[in-house]
């Protein structure tokens, strides 16, 4: 602490409350990013890093996957859609976010690709927006993405979440 505050705080008898970091993400908080590629990447690689949260209930590391999304994935949810899954919710909550990487059969990244649940985004297709980024962080999709859309829409009842059963 500066000695100037210091100095104020015994001159005026204030006490001082250290803000220490939390446990408290900006999801926590109700800060989540737009609807918005760029903003999305930079909130699960900086704000809230992805890597950090659980994985799909149901996965594994290095679990055998399929087109599109590579011959080995890891998945991971943030707390929100953690939460939904293990509850049995029905859908995902407004802020949910689903993070697969996409690995090569060699363990090499191919692509990271992202289900972010906004509301009112895209109603017709579950308020989703889809974000697809290589191991450069280089947006490769982003947004209404048809192809994600309609591979997804097979889950429609399960709220386009096709890994997870999110109903009893």
């Amino acid at each position: 602490m500066g000695q100037i505050v210091r100095s104020l705080m015994v001159a005026t008898g204030l006490c001082a409350v250290l803000l220490l970091p939390t446990a408290l993400t900006a999801a926590d908080m109700g800060k989540m990013p737009a609807a918005d590629g760029q903003a999305l990447l930079d909130y699960i690689i900086k704000t809230d890093p992805y890597g950090k949260w659980d994985l799909m209930p149901g996965t594994t590391k290095m679990r055998p996957g399929k087109e599109p999304h590579g011959a080995l994935q890891n998945v991971y949810v943030n707390k929100l859609a953690l939460k939904a899954i293990n509850d049995k919710a029905g859908t995902l909550p407004d802020g949910a976010i689903i993070v697969k990487e996409n690995y090569m059969p060699d363990k090499k990244l191919a692509a990271v690709t992202v289900m972010y649940k906004k509301k009112g985004y895209n109603p017709g297709a579950g308020d989703y927006m889809w974000l697809k980024y290589g191991p450069d962080l280089k947006i490769m999709v982003q947004g209404k993405a048809e192809p994600c859309i309609q591979c997804h829409t097979q889950a429609k009842a399960n709220d386009y979440v096709v890994l997870a059963p999110l109903k009893k």
